[in-house]
């Protein structure tokens, strides 16, 4: 079984995603349609989908944005898995017709989320504690798609996490990120902006073993619904 990661920059990867994929036999392969050269692979031979963060804008004019929104629907259309995560959450929102725009605040650091209702009984969170930190780094939101259940908030940002039917899932905050991620990005020349704007350095090794046992629940929920999905699949086909 393999799932595709569609990367926007190459020091954004999958990070904990991926390893917590390999223990289950699933391969990830990277996609890098901001690549020039890059082609676009055959998308519904994916298990599931993950669309990564990236320091541009939903909104930049950029073609490969506009390729992967198509792609989105698409997958979306046939009830193939999509992950979003931070950029891809608004790519994602954006797709099923949201508005993404810049916030008045940017969420850079370590913040608390708080689950909702539905999120404490959703299928990727329900393993969650109701409030727990995470890493953000985000300065633009979405607003709720229609017809979308609303998951997690924050203090800054009421819309952290967003679930569309039962197999397309937005996440605002970085679940997915290692401690050499964090410091990395800190040294990313399109980062230096917002790391000069920030009141205190960031530790990017805050809590390092709670997120990875964080980040093991929900990507591994993600795996489960990956099995159940092709399942599914196999079984509609089958009749």
């Amino acid at each position: 079984m393999q799932v595709l990661a569609f990367r926007h920059v190459l020091f954004e990867g999958a990070g904990l995603i991926e390893s917590t994929l390999a223990r289950r036999g699933i391969t990830l392969e990277y996609v890098d349609l901001y690549r020039p050269e890059a082609d676009v692979p055959a998308i519904d031979r994916a298990a599931g989908l993950i669309f990564l963060g990236g320091p541009m804008s939903v909104n930049d004019p950029l073609p490969f944005l506009d390729i992967e929104r198509r792609i989105i629907a698409k997958a979306i259309d046939r009830a193939q898995p999509v992950l979003g995560i931070c950029l891809g959450s608004q790519l994602i929102a954006q797709t099923l017709g949201a508005k993404v725009y810049r916030h008045s605040q940017k969420e850079i650091g370590w913040f608390e989320i708080r689950l909702t209702t539905d999120g404490v009984r959703d299928l990727l969170l329900c393993d969650l504690p109701a409030s727990q930190a995470f890493f953000h780094w985000h300065g633009d939101i979405w607003d709720l798609p229609q017809g979308a259940t609303l998951l997690a908030s924050s203090a800054i940002c009421p819309n952290q996490a967003f679930r569309f039917g039962s197999i397309t899932y937005g996440l605002q905050f970085h679940p997915e990120v290692t401690p050499e991620m964090i410091a990395d990005w800190c040294l990313q020349d399109e980062n230096c902006g917002d790391v000069r704007g920030l009141e205190a350095p960031i530790d990017p090794h805050r809590d390092a073993e709670r997120l990875a046992r964080l980040a093991e629940a929900i990507f591994g929920r993600w795996c489960d619904l990956l099995l159940h999905s092709r399942t599914a699949n196999s079984t509609a086909l089958a009749v």
